[in-house]
């Protein structure tokens, strides 16, 4: 196990105000960022907002203030949300900071000294939503309209500096054949390695025509354009070319994984492995690209009113709790595939807290109270249905830990969860409410015991997704899991003689979910 971990969402484009998306992204990060903390890692998360560039630009114009002043306002709400929900990133990167400039210049003065910019002119076709130039063939392909929303694409002619990347495009090959790992899901790299093997193009990267950016070190005519500048914020938050300033750069570069969507992976696995490469730097181990959110099967629109945004999720957070919006996004789909929000299905994963998992534990702490004031009674001769239960519990650990390893976040919400259906349908089968006999009150405590074990393992495995209802469900069991790893918690199972605290509905019956 590594003794440090390090992860980033990407920054985000604030020129409107978080939706589904990012929330999606900024959750899935930070679940496995707890997780690694759980796990006794010394972890670090970055979340960022990336605030250069013409859409910027556009935005402002249309709104009449500055840039600067809607990259303040826009940002600002990104870093009080992520607050608001208790995200737990350790660094909050803009991109007109001071910092990010000297990180930036030092970068391009080291590509610059390497031979791998040069000035050039362009022609051609640029798809402002994406930041990106577009070739001819592609841009007649998709009737010179953005692949991504439709819009259409922008022609351009002007001097620009340009960076070497088909010089790098061997190596990157190499190195995804070397590294599966590096790009996932698997499909992802496919798409990736099928488009490097076509022609690809030097990439621009300055503006001579934008004021709103970081100048060009060596031209201060040239503003440095968008992916040079936004894909260098992952180690300007680790002090790189900051002299005296890079400690966390020594610790914890290179970043284990970059978790973005999937429309920025050719970026993050192909400019920044070149960019890297020029460096002398080490790649991140592993870019992680998750799908597209959909509602009820179509694409979010405000005009069709499907679209999830900060009010909706506010509104659920109010009467669910955000821990059950939290889990209802990481089960919703496989991660890495496209995901549809469904209310209903939302409802059903609701139902899996209150009635599965909130229920069970309401049991544990009743039936406790009520036949063993309140305290854990020693477990008797095993039946085979008892050692059935505690192998499943006993095994969530391992199981959780391959999860994550594989960012398998649905796995990581549903692992424990089954351990819960499984106590669940132990408590039907033995129905220790119905041992009533004083010959019987054996087998009852040994019950008991294995009910209290199973959803101990549960809550602890549920730290990540639901921290503060896991949490709470653990001092329901007279567990407190303040400043302890999830080793200790696996280990520290509540058996004979340990006193169970107070219970009360973990997840309350909300009669709106359908």
């Amino acid at each position: 196990m590594n003794s440090r971990f390090y992860i980033t969402t990407p920054i985000y484009y604030p020129n409107g105000e978080p939706h589904l998306g990012h929330i999606y992204t900024t959750v899935a990060a930070d679940t496995v960022a707890r997780y690694h903390r759980l796990n006794g890692e010394e972890t670090f998360f970055l979340t960022g907002t990336d605030e250069h560039g013409i859409k910027m630009v556009k935005t402002a114009a249309e709104k009449k203030v500055t840039p600067r002043q809607l990259a303040d306002e826009m940002a600002g709400s990104f870093e009080s949300l992520w607050k608001e929900l208790q995200i737990t990133n350790d660094d909050f990167i803009r991109t007109p900071q001071d910092r990010h400039r000297e990180t930036v210049q030092h970068v391009v003065n080291r590509l610059l000294e390497n031979g791998d910019i040069y000035l050039g002119s362009y022609t051609g076709w640029y798809d402002e939503g994406q930041e990106e130039f577009v070739t001819e063939t592609t841009a007649k392909e998709n009737q010179y309209k953005s692949e991504i929303n439709g819009k259409p694409l922008t022609r351009y002619e002007e001097s620009t500096y340009f960076f070497r990347l088909k010089k790098y495009v061997p190596r990157i090959l190499q190195h995804i054949a070397d590294h599966p790992e590096f790009i996932q899901p698997d499909s992802r790299r496919n798409e990736v390695v099928s488009k490097l093997k076509m022609d690809v193009e030097d990439l621009s990267i300055s503006r001579a025509s934008l004021e709103w950016g970081i100048k060009m070190p060596n031209d201060p005519k040239h503003v440095v354009y968008v992916w040079i500048d936004a894909l260098t914020n992952y180690i300007t938050v680790l002090g790189y070319g900051r002299a005296g300033q890079d400690e966390l750069m020594k610790k914890f570069w290179p970043a284990d994984v970059h978790l973005i969507g999937k429309e920025i992976m050719w970026f993050h696995t192909v400019y920044w492995p070149a960019m890297l490469m020029s460096l002398g730097l080490e790649l991140p181990r592993t870019v992680f690209a998750h799908g597209w959110w959909t509602a009820d099967g179509k694409k979010m629109s405000k005009t069709l009113g499907n679209f999830i945004g900060l009010e909706q999720i506010r509104t659920l957070r109010a009467q669910y709790s955000f821990d059950a919006v939290r889990y209802y996004l990481m089960r919703a789909a496989v991660f890495g595939s496209d995901l549809d929000w469904s209310d209903r299905e939302f409802a059903a994963a609701y139902d899996d807290l209150s009635k599965k998992l909130g229920n069970c534990l309401n049991r544990v702490t009743n039936m406790t109270a009520r036949y063993c004031d309140n305290t854990v009674p020693a477990a008797g001769d095993l039946e085979e249905i008892d050692r059935n239960v505690l192998a499943i519990a006993e095994a969530l650990p391992a199981k959780l830990a391959d999860a994550y390893a594989r960012l398998a976040l649905q796995d990581c919400a549903t692992l424990p969860i089954e351990v819960v259906r499984a106590v669940d349908g132990y408590i039907e089968a033995t129905q220790p409410f119905k041992l009533k006999d004083p010959s019987q009150h054996a087998r009852r405590n040994t019950v008991l015991n294995i009910m209290a074990r199973g959803m101990h393992a549960a809550l602890v495995g549920l730290l990540p997704i639901m921290p503060e209802k896991a949490a709470a469900g653990l001092k329901q069991l007279g567990v407190d899991a303040g400043g302890k790893t999830l080793s200790d918690l696996f280990k520290n199972v509540p058996d004979a003689g340990h006193k169970l605290g107070e219970g009360s509905a973990l997840f309350p019956r909300v009669e709106t979910a359908k």
